[in-house]
């Protein structure tokens, strides 16, 4: 393991603990050189989405860990943090992104170089529901070879799309 990669993966085993422990999933942790100095980028997510207060507490947190128990990992490099959420244009690769991501367009790419585009309907622990244009499709993650969520404008809420604009009465005046 090289150097870059054994102090990423100290950072990543410092940190899963401690973040689980306020109800963030640790997701990626990226170590880079700017200079004189390194950026250390942690991405977190948690079911229902990760807020502004909750990238707050998990900054003091990753902060607090990294100057104290890595300190001597990190070097004598001053380092910039930055800490975010898991981002839409991070790769589906676990059931938990699968499951947070019910209801969203989603591109998959199969083993064979097979690719399909739709629309996630369930998961669970080994595969994905999709429905592709009407048609439900069950795909085993083992066959996944990247998948992506792609981001759709414009889009209303399935809550939206199920009421029927016939049976709104709203400014009618009967």
């Amino acid at each position: 393991m090289s150097a870059p990669e054994a102090l990423t993966s100290a950072i990543e085993s410092a940190l899963t603990d401690p973040l689980a422990e306020i109800g963030l999933d640790l997701e990626a942790v990226e170590v880079s050189t700017a200079g004189k100095r390194r950026v250390v980028r942690v991405a977190v997510d948690q079911d229902g989405g990760v807020t502004m207060d909750d990238v707050a507490e998990a900054t003091r947190l990753v902060g607090d860990v990294l100057d104290t128990d890595l300190s001597t990992a990190l070097g004598h490099l001053p380092y910039t943090l930055e800490v975010t959420s898991r981002g839409v244009d991070r790769p589906l690769v676990l059931p938990r992104h699968w499951r947070r991501n019910t209801d969203r367009l989603v591109k998959v790419t199969l083993a064979g170089d097979v690719t399909v585009t739709g629309r996630v309907t369930d998961s669970d622990d080994t595969s994905v529901g999709l429905d592709v244009d009407g048609t439900a499709r069950r795909v085993a993650y083992a066959d996944v070879i990247k998948a992506l969520v792609q981001i759709e404008f414009n889009r209303k809420p399935a809550a939206d799309l199920a009421e029927d604009p016939a049976e709104s009465h709203e400014g009618d005046d009967d």
